[in-house]
């Protein structure tokens, strides 16, 4: 399997007894790959953890929660639930050096199953994902011209109820009927979504967004087929360019006429709603999906780090990045709700009605055509949507391959390019019935449900495997050996007792109170709800079909069998003399 912790580490060193004790090592594995700079693996953590959630997700999170009341349960949440998550899950990489199938042998055989429906999950997502990239893609391709296409009425897809009603023209009525152009845009000429009466028939696939779709899956394929060498040079880029044009638009927006509005509203503390559970579940849903920890990817990338890499550090910075880009982005998109609800003379909430992608698309897109330089803005701003979208999936297939690599090494280490491009192609397939005329309704469907709850039990059983079954004392001997300094009680409880509850918090609300989910006009029927439960589970039947293998395969009595199946595989063991030696 995958070369052990700290194989990279010991080859230089000079003591005699020690490169025997190599040798035996290296002849059977290659050495493991290592990032080029340190940086690489911080930018590539970051821009996996800032994705197009902290840009529309937060903000509108934010502020239906009561605003900056909403802060405090968002940074408890953080503390107590995300960060301690997100730190476990890089140095648990960081130490086994595998992806997230193989790891499980040296930390709880039975659960071997979350690997792969780990694996599963990513694939789904990857499926849904791009299409948002490929969206913003052909916004992008349509913002090369002086007038920008939603900016007008006069289009062949507008229709009668279009209308332009921005402060200049007084003479335009606005009914409840009426349309904005860029929505009509949005929905008649990207989406297309008027052709599909709903998931029941979906229609049939818009080749323009299958094109800009196969477009973003080749950048991805170049970026990561040779592994973290490639995307780490990539992410220099991807990371950074969206903090840019953050910059240039939270300047702009800033600028505008009635921009205090929309900050006033966004963080206008109403302390009454702390006192709702939904509050609570929303800001522990948010950081999780925020910081990503349970989709192996912090595993795969901390699995390339140096084995003595302060990863606690490294946890500390990712995660604060993340929340202050969420908040900071929350600044770009109020400012401009708030000039949008001076132009119209409405209320912020009547122009910010809108959650999810339509945040981005129809409103931000309408109040970028009524700037001056309106082309400039709109060309930087879904560049910058496309490239927070495309390091997170980078990193979500990385998570995937580096999993498969460590799993079948015979098979695939050198034919890994070859891995990828059938991984590319399996997820473009897997994307077709996104791309459809009702290809909206499947994202949301896939969003809602797939992913969210499957995820979260996952992650769950991960931290009862590491924290009961391995033992925190175990792990926190291994954080030592690794970095130096044990983990302090804080982080114990955390890990023990309070990851867990914040975890079986969001699962139990969301089975409670399952959301109830509409787009545009269409209210999603109850068989829907059955089937987006039916691809959650499918992920999730990996875990207790590969216990029930596992039991089976193994020998003697059942005890015995329970036994060795929570057993670590001494694999980690014999490095752990020879690391200490060399530490030393």
């Amino acid at each position: 399997s995958s070369a052990g912790p700290g194989s990279g580490t010991g080859s230089s060193a000079p003591l005699g007894g020690l490169r025997t004790l190599m040798v035996q090592q290296t002849s059977l594995d290659r050495p493991r790959e290592t990032w080029s700079k340190k940086m690489d693996f911080l930018l590539s953590v970051i821009g996996y953890a800032v994705d197009l959630g902290n840009v529309w997700r937060f903000p509108y999170i934010c502020y239906q929660n009561g605003g900056g009341a909403f802060l405090l349960p968002y940074l408890l949440m953080a503390v107590f639930g995300g960060v301690p998550l997100f730190y476990m899950e890089l140095a648990l990489g960081q130490f086994h050096r595998s992806g997230c199938i193989s790891i499980w042998k040296h930390i709880c055989p039975i659960f071997k199953g979350i690997g792969f429906a780990i694996c599963i999950i990513a694939l789904y997502v990857a499926f849904y994902y791009n299409t948002i990239m490929a969206w913003a893609l052909y916004y992008l391709l349509s913002s090369f011209r002086a007038t920008l296409p939603w900016s007008t009425c006069t289009n062949p897809w507008n229709t009668a109820n279009c209308n332009r009603y921005m402060s200049s023209d007084h003479n335009v009525s606005w009914s409840n009927s009426s349309t904005s152009p860029a929505e009509e845009f949005y929905t008649r000429q990207v989406l297309q979504v008027h052709l599909s009466p709903g998931l029941h028939e979906l229609g049939s696939i818009s080749w323009q967004l299958a094109l800009c779709l196969l477009f973003i899956f080749t950048i991805v394929y170049f970026s990561i087929w040779k592994g973290v060498k490639t995307s780490g040079k990539v992410v220099w880029v991807t990371a950074t360019f969206p903090y840019l044009v953050l910059l240039i638009l939270l300047i702009r927006g800033a600028t505008l006429p009635g921009a205090w509005r929309g900050v006033v509203f966004y963080l206008k503390p109403d302390w009454e709603k702390l006192l709702s559970t939904t509050v609570w579940i929303d800001a522990a849903a948010q950081i999780f999906f925020s910081l990503g920890p349970g989709f192996g990817v912090l595993l795969a990338f901390a699995s390339y780090n140096p084995f003595h890499n302060n990863c606690y550090k490294d946890a500390l910075v990712t995660s604060s990045v993340n929340c202050l880009t969420s908040f900071l982005s929350g600044f770009v998109i109020f400012t401009v709700l708030g000039y949008m609800a001076e132009m119209r003379q409405q209320n912020v909430d009547a122009v910010a009605k809108d959650a999810g992608p339509s945040l981005l698309f129809i409103i931000y897109a309408e109040a970028i055509a009524n700037m001056p330089a309106a082309t400039f803005f709109a060309i930087i701003f879904f560049l910058m949507i496309i490239m927070l979208g495309l390091d997170s999936t980078f990193a979500g297939l990385e998570g995937v391959i580096t999993a498969m690599l460590d799993e079948f090494p015979h098979m695939l280490v050198k034919r890994r390019e070859w891995f990828v491009f059938g991984l590319v192609c399996v997820c473009y397939l897997g994307a077709l019935s996104t791309l459809t005329y009702g290809g909206a309704f499947v994202v949301k469907l896939f969003e809602e449900y797939a992913t969210g709850p499957a995820v979260i039990t996952v992650v769950l059983l991960e931290v009862i495997a590491v924290s009961w079954f391995y033992g925190t004392n175990r792990f926190c001997n291994d954080v030592q050996v690794m970095l130096g300094f044990y983990p302090g009680c804080f982080w114990r409880v955390c890990w023990v007792a309070i990851c867990p509850c914040f975890l079986l918090f969001i699962i139990i609300s969301f089975l409670a109170f399952p959301p109830e989910v509409r787009l545009f006009d269409y209210h999603y029927p109850p068989w829907t709800t059955v089937l987006g439960y039916c691809i959650g589970v499918s992920s999730f039947i990996c875990v207790p079909s590969y216990m029930v293998y596992h039991l089976l395969n193994a020998k003697g009595t059942f005890k015995q069998r329970l036994l060795k199946s929570i057993t670590p595989v001494p694999g980690g063991d014999s490095h752990r003399d020879f690391i200490v030696t060399n530490a030393v």
